[in-house]
Protein backbone atom coordinates (compact mmCIF):
# COMPACT_ATOMS: atom_id res chain seq x y z
CA UNK A 1 0.00 0.00 0.00
CA UNK A 2 1.56 3.51 -1.01
CA UNK A 3 2.09 6.43 0.92
CA UNK A 4 -0.30 9.20 0.40
CA UNK A 5 1.08 12.77 0.32
CA UNK A 6 0.24 15.47 2.90
CA UNK A 7 0.76 18.08 0.53
CA UNK A 8 -0.74 17.10 -2.93
CA UNK A 9 -3.90 15.93 -4.47
CA UNK A 10 -3.90 11.67 -4.05
CA UNK A 11 -5.34 9.47 -7.03
CA UNK A 12 -6.19 6.07 -5.97
CA UNK A 13 -7.62 3.47 -8.37
CA UNK A 14 -9.67 0.73 -7.13
CA UNK A 15 -8.61 -2.88 -7.66
CA UNK A 16 -11.06 -5.48 -8.66
CA UNK A 17 -10.65 -6.77 -4.89
CA UNK A 18 -11.73 -4.00 -3.47
CA UNK A 19 -14.62 -3.60 -5.32
CA UNK A 20 -18.10 -3.45 -3.37
CA UNK A 21 -16.74 -1.72 0.23
CA UNK A 22 -18.01 1.63 1.02
CA UNK A 23 -15.95 4.79 0.58
CA UNK A 24 -15.94 5.44 4.15
CA UNK A 25 -13.72 2.35 4.78
CA UNK A 26 -11.86 2.24 1.85
CA UNK A 27 -10.69 5.95 3.07
CA UNK A 28 -10.33 4.41 6.45
CA UNK A 29 -7.86 1.88 5.59
CA UNK A 30 -5.67 4.28 3.49
CA UNK A 31 -5.83 7.03 5.82
CA UNK A 32 -4.49 5.00 8.80
CA UNK A 33 -3.81 7.40 11.73
CA UNK A 34 -6.39 9.79 10.68
CA UNK A 35 -9.51 9.97 12.92
CA UNK A 36 -12.79 9.07 11.73
CA UNK A 37 -14.40 12.38 12.05
CA UNK A 38 -11.66 13.79 9.20
CA UNK A 39 -12.56 11.51 7.23
CA UNK A 40 -16.04 12.07 7.25
CA UNK A 41 -15.88 15.72 6.92
CA UNK A 42 -13.99 15.47 3.73
CA UNK A 43 -16.68 13.10 2.61
CA UNK A 44 -19.15 15.75 3.67
CA UNK A 45 -17.73 18.51 2.06
CA UNK A 46 -17.18 16.86 -1.42
CA UNK A 47 -13.26 17.01 -1.13
CA UNK A 48 -13.43 13.03 -2.29
CA UNK A 49 -14.56 12.95 -5.68
CA UNK A 50 -14.81 9.32 -6.79
CA UNK A 51 -14.77 9.58 -11.18
CA UNK A 52 -14.91 13.17 -10.85
CA UNK A 53 -18.40 13.57 -9.26
CA UNK A 54 -19.57 13.99 -5.67
CA UNK A 55 -20.22 10.68 -3.87
CA UNK A 56 -21.69 10.29 -0.04
CA UNK A 57 -20.50 8.08 2.78
CA UNK A 58 -22.75 5.18 2.07
CA UNK A 59 -21.27 5.27 -1.84
CA UNK A 60 -19.93 1.36 -2.86
CA UNK A 61 -16.87 1.40 -4.67
CA UNK A 62 -16.51 -0.46 -8.07
CA UNK A 63 -13.55 -2.24 -9.79
CA UNK A 64 -11.60 0.69 -11.51
CA UNK A 65 -13.37 3.60 -10.01
CA UNK A 66 -10.70 6.55 -9.60
CA UNK A 67 -10.97 8.37 -5.72
CA UNK A 68 -9.72 11.62 -5.41
CA UNK A 69 -8.07 11.86 -2.05
CA UNK A 70 -7.39 15.69 -0.88
CA UNK A 71 -4.50 16.56 1.01
CA UNK A 72 -3.90 15.44 4.40
CA UNK A 73 -2.20 17.10 6.36
CA UNK A 74 -3.57 16.05 10.05
CA UNK A 75 -0.63 14.31 12.08
CA UNK A 76 -0.72 10.94 11.61
CA UNK A 77 0.08 9.17 14.94
CA UNK A 78 2.52 6.06 14.93
CA UNK A 79 0.15 2.96 15.17
CA UNK A 80 3.37 1.22 15.81
CA UNK A 81 3.75 2.37 18.80
CA UNK A 82 1.11 5.10 19.89
CA UNK A 83 -1.33 5.41 23.10
CA UNK A 84 -3.11 2.41 24.09
CA UNK A 85 -2.11 0.44 21.07
CA UNK A 86 0.07 -2.16 23.21
CA UNK A 87 2.96 -4.53 22.03
CA UNK A 88 3.16 -5.40 18.56
CA UNK A 89 2.09 -9.25 18.14
CA UNK A 90 3.58 -11.92 15.85
CA UNK A 91 0.27 -13.94 14.98
CA UNK A 92 0.48 -18.11 15.01
CA UNK A 93 -0.70 -18.48 11.26
CA UNK A 94 -2.38 -21.73 10.93
CA UNK A 95 -3.21 -21.01 7.24
CA UNK A 96 -3.03 -18.92 4.46
CA UNK A 97 -3.51 -18.92 0.94
CA UNK A 98 -4.72 -16.02 -1.37
CA UNK A 99 -7.87 -15.92 -0.51
CA UNK A 100 -7.84 -16.48 3.44
CA UNK A 101 -5.63 -16.38 6.37
CA UNK A 102 -6.33 -18.09 9.54
CA UNK A 103 -4.75 -17.61 12.82
CA UNK A 104 -4.79 -18.97 16.48
CA UNK A 105 -6.03 -16.11 18.14
CA UNK A 106 -3.93 -15.15 21.92
CA UNK A 107 -6.46 -14.76 24.69
CA UNK A 108 -6.70 -11.07 25.71
CA UNK A 109 -7.03 -9.27 22.33
CA UNK A 110 -9.65 -7.75 21.02
CA UNK A 111 -10.37 -8.50 17.22
CA UNK A 112 -11.13 -4.91 16.40
CA UNK A 113 -9.95 -1.69 17.99
CA UNK A 114 -12.77 0.36 20.19
CA UNK A 115 -13.54 0.62 23.79
CA UNK A 116 -9.98 1.95 24.41
CA UNK A 117 -7.89 -0.01 22.19
CA UNK A 118 -6.74 0.78 18.85
CA UNK A 119 -5.22 -1.45 17.69
CA UNK A 120 -7.14 -5.16 17.56
CA UNK A 121 -6.14 -7.72 15.70
CA UNK A 122 -7.35 -6.65 12.58
CA UNK A 123 -5.14 -3.32 13.06
CA UNK A 124 -2.35 -5.19 13.68
CA UNK A 125 -2.27 -7.88 10.58
CA UNK A 126 -2.91 -4.68 8.84
CA UNK A 127 0.08 -2.81 10.54
CA UNK A 128 2.05 -5.82 9.80
CA UNK A 129 0.93 -6.08 6.25
CA UNK A 130 1.28 -2.74 4.82
CA UNK A 131 0.76 -4.75 1.17
CA UNK A 132 -2.39 -6.18 1.66
CA UNK A 133 -5.15 -4.37 -0.42
CA UNK A 134 -7.75 -6.25 1.26
CA UNK A 135 -8.06 -7.61 4.72
CA UNK A 136 -11.38 -7.82 6.76
CA UNK A 137 -12.38 -10.62 9.54
CA UNK A 138 -14.91 -13.10 8.35
CA UNK A 139 -16.03 -13.52 12.22
CA UNK A 140 -15.23 -12.47 15.80
CA UNK A 141 -14.46 -13.87 19.12
CA UNK A 142 -14.55 -12.32 22.38
CA UNK A 143 -11.25 -11.06 23.88
CA UNK A 144 -10.57 -12.93 26.45
CA UNK A 145 -11.90 -16.15 24.15
CA UNK A 146 -8.39 -17.77 21.98
CA UNK A 147 -8.65 -19.81 19.34
CA UNK A 148 -9.19 -19.88 15.07
CA UNK A 149 -9.94 -16.31 13.72
CA UNK A 150 -10.67 -16.19 9.92
CA UNK A 151 -10.03 -13.23 7.57
CA UNK A 152 -10.82 -12.76 3.77
CA UNK A 153 -8.19 -11.04 2.04
CA UNK A 154 -10.29 -10.64 -0.59
CA UNK A 155 -13.93 -8.95 -1.07
CA UNK A 156 -15.08 -12.28 -3.18
CA UNK A 157 -13.86 -14.50 -0.38
CA UNK A 158 -15.65 -12.70 2.27
CA UNK A 159 -19.08 -12.67 0.50
CA UNK A 160 -18.79 -16.09 0.39
CA UNK A 161 -17.89 -17.23 3.43
CA UNK A 162 -20.51 -15.10 5.34
CA UNK A 163 -23.05 -16.81 3.20
CA UNK A 164 -21.74 -20.22 4.48
CA UNK A 165 -21.93 -18.55 8.27
CA UNK A 166 -25.35 -17.09 7.28
CA UNK A 167 -26.59 -20.53 5.83
CA UNK A 168 -25.15 -22.32 8.89
CA UNK A 169 -22.87 -24.37 6.84
CA UNK A 170 -19.46 -23.50 9.15
CA UNK A 171 -18.27 -25.53 11.94
CA UNK A 172 -17.84 -24.04 15.21
CA UNK A 173 -16.21 -26.52 17.60
CA UNK A 174 -14.91 -24.52 21.03
CA UNK A 175 -13.76 -25.81 24.37
CA UNK A 176 -15.05 -24.66 27.75
CA UNK A 177 -13.99 -25.60 31.33
CA UNK A 178 -17.28 -25.58 33.51
CA UNK A 179 -17.69 -25.32 37.36
CA UNK A 180 -19.98 -28.15 37.85
CA UNK A 181 -20.39 -32.53 37.58
CA UNK A 182 -22.14 -32.83 33.70
CA UNK A 183 -23.60 -35.74 33.36
CA UNK A 184 -24.88 -35.59 29.81
CA UNK A 185 -22.61 -37.56 27.10
CA UNK A 186 -24.39 -34.76 24.60
CA UNK A 187 -27.19 -32.50 24.89
CA UNK A 188 -28.40 -29.68 22.41
CA UNK A 189 -29.58 -26.53 24.09
CA UNK A 190 -32.43 -23.74 22.35
CA UNK A 191 -32.49 -20.81 24.55
CA UNK A 192 -33.52 -17.68 23.06
CA UNK A 193 -30.49 -15.14 23.95
CA UNK A 194 -31.41 -10.85 23.93
CA UNK A 195 -28.48 -8.44 23.71
CA UNK A 196 -28.86 -5.46 26.07
CA UNK A 197 -26.76 -2.40 27.53
CA UNK A 198 -26.11 -1.28 31.33
CA UNK A 199 -26.35 1.95 32.49
CA UNK A 200 -22.55 2.18 32.40
CA UNK A 201 -22.65 0.89 28.39
CA UNK A 202 -21.32 -2.31 29.15
CA UNK A 203 -23.02 -4.88 26.73
CA UNK A 204 -24.33 -8.36 28.37
CA UNK A 205 -26.67 -10.49 26.82
CA UNK A 206 -29.71 -12.39 28.89
CA UNK A 207 -31.81 -15.45 28.17
CA UNK A 208 -35.15 -13.69 27.30
CA UNK A 209 -38.37 -15.14 25.13
CA UNK A 210 -38.21 -12.12 23.13
CA UNK A 211 -34.77 -12.77 21.90
CA UNK A 212 -32.98 -14.38 19.28
CA UNK A 213 -33.07 -18.57 19.14
CA UNK A 214 -29.88 -19.90 19.98
CA UNK A 215 -28.72 -23.13 19.23
CA UNK A 216 -25.53 -24.77 20.68
CA UNK A 217 -24.61 -28.72 21.11
CA UNK A 218 -22.47 -29.79 24.08
CA UNK A 219 -20.16 -33.09 24.63
CA UNK A 220 -18.48 -33.71 27.60
CA UNK A 221 -15.02 -34.67 27.01
CA UNK A 222 -13.68 -35.30 30.45
CA UNK A 223 -15.04 -35.05 34.28
CA UNK A 224 -13.66 -34.79 37.37
CA UNK A 225 -16.67 -35.27 39.55
CA UNK A 226 -14.67 -35.90 42.75
CA UNK A 227 -12.85 -32.49 42.33
CA UNK A 228 -13.61 -30.03 44.81
CA UNK A 229 -15.64 -27.96 43.32
CA UNK A 230 -16.18 -30.46 40.11
CA UNK A 231 -14.98 -29.38 37.07
CA UNK A 232 -15.73 -30.27 33.56
CA UNK A 233 -14.44 -29.97 30.25
CA UNK A 234 -16.83 -29.49 27.25
CA UNK A 235 -16.69 -29.37 23.55
CA UNK A 236 -19.41 -26.79 22.09
CA UNK A 237 -20.77 -26.66 18.89
CA UNK A 238 -22.40 -23.51 17.63
CA UNK A 239 -25.46 -24.27 15.05
CA UNK A 240 -25.79 -20.30 15.24
CA UNK A 241 -23.52 -17.49 16.43
CA UNK A 242 -24.97 -15.42 19.04
CA UNK A 243 -23.02 -13.09 20.68
CA UNK A 244 -21.88 -14.69 24.28
CA UNK A 245 -23.74 -17.77 23.22
CA UNK A 246 -21.75 -20.50 24.92
CA UNK A 247 -21.30 -18.32 27.86
CA UNK A 248 -24.90 -17.31 28.49
CA UNK A 249 -26.02 -21.14 27.76
CA UNK A 250 -23.69 -22.56 30.57
CA UNK A 251 -24.38 -19.74 33.06
CA UNK A 252 -27.86 -20.55 32.44
CA UNK A 253 -27.79 -24.49 32.73
CA UNK A 254 -25.84 -23.68 36.23
CA UNK A 255 -22.30 -24.29 34.83
CA UNK A 256 -20.60 -21.62 34.55
CA UNK A 257 -17.12 -21.22 32.64
CA UNK A 258 -14.22 -21.35 34.62
CA UNK A 259 -12.38 -17.67 34.56
CA UNK A 260 -15.53 -16.16 33.11
CA UNK A 261 -15.64 -12.33 34.59
CA UNK A 262 -19.00 -11.19 32.82
CA UNK A 263 -21.02 -14.30 33.42
CA UNK A 264 -18.84 -16.60 35.96
CA UNK A 265 -18.67 -17.76 39.71
CA UNK A 266 -17.15 -14.82 40.80
CA UNK A 267 -15.65 -15.91 44.29
CA UNK A 268 -14.33 -19.03 42.14
CA UNK A 269 -12.69 -16.79 39.47
CA UNK A 270 -10.74 -15.27 42.14
CA UNK A 271 -9.56 -18.36 43.81
CA UNK A 272 -8.78 -19.94 39.90
CA UNK A 273 -6.77 -16.68 39.64
CA UNK A 274 -4.72 -17.25 42.49
CA UNK A 275 -3.53 -20.49 41.30
CA UNK A 276 -4.01 -21.77 38.63
CA UNK A 277 -5.92 -19.80 35.83
CA UNK A 278 -5.85 -16.33 35.34
CA UNK A 279 -7.93 -16.28 31.97
CA UNK A 280 -11.30 -17.47 30.78
CA UNK A 281 -11.16 -21.30 29.96
CA UNK A 282 -12.59 -20.52 26.48
CA UNK A 283 -11.04 -21.68 22.83
CA UNK A 284 -12.27 -21.48 19.69
CA UNK A 285 -10.62 -25.00 18.67
CA UNK A 286 -11.52 -26.11 15.31
CA UNK A 287 -13.22 -23.89 12.03
CA UNK A 288 -14.72 -25.98 9.36
CA UNK A 289 -15.59 -24.69 5.78
CA UNK A 290 -15.86 -25.20 2.37
CA UNK A 291 -12.85 -22.78 0.77
CA UNK A 292 -14.88 -19.96 -1.03
CA UNK A 293 -12.37 -20.50 -4.61
CA UNK A 294 -11.58 -23.75 -5.23
CA UNK A 295 -15.20 -25.61 -3.15
CA UNK A 296 -13.07 -28.01 -0.94
CA UNK A 297 -13.22 -28.47 2.29
CA UNK A 298 -10.88 -27.06 5.07
CA UNK A 299 -10.75 -27.56 8.92
CA UNK A 300 -8.68 -25.62 10.95
CA UNK A 301 -7.50 -26.73 14.25
CA UNK A 302 -6.00 -24.22 17.12
CA UNK A 303 -4.55 -26.60 20.00
CA UNK A 304 -4.91 -25.40 23.36
CA UNK A 305 -2.84 -22.81 24.54
CA UNK A 306 0.07 -23.47 27.71
CA UNK A 307 -2.01 -21.74 30.10
CA UNK A 308 -4.82 -23.82 29.64
CA UNK A 309 -3.01 -27.38 29.28
CA UNK A 310 -1.87 -26.27 32.52
CA UNK A 311 -4.83 -25.65 34.30
CA UNK A 312 -6.16 -29.18 32.95
CA UNK A 313 -3.07 -30.47 34.23
CA UNK A 314 -3.57 -29.21 37.71
CA UNK A 315 -6.75 -30.77 38.42
CA UNK A 316 -6.89 -33.96 39.47
CA UNK A 317 -6.51 -36.39 36.82
CA UNK A 318 -6.74 -39.80 39.29
CA UNK A 319 -10.36 -38.48 39.19
CA UNK A 320 -10.94 -37.87 35.90
CA UNK A 321 -13.39 -40.10 33.76
CA UNK A 322 -12.11 -39.24 30.00
CA UNK A 323 -14.96 -39.85 27.09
Amino acid sequence: MKQLSKETVNWLEVGAEEAGQRIDNYLIRWLKGVPKSHVYRILRSGEVRVNKGRIGPDYRIQGGDRVRVPPIRTAQRDVSSGHKSGPRIEFDVLYEDASLLVINKPSGLAVHGGSGVSLGAIEQLRVARPEARFLELVHRLDRDTSGVLMFAKKRSALVTLHEQLREGRVLKIYLALVCGHWRDAKRAVKVPLQKHVLANGERRVSVNDEGQLAHTIFRLRRAWADAKPPFSLLEAELKTGRTHQIRVHLMHLGFPIAGDDKYGDFKLNKTLKKHVLKRMFLHASQIGITHPDSGKPLRFDAPLPAELEACLAHLKHDHAEAI
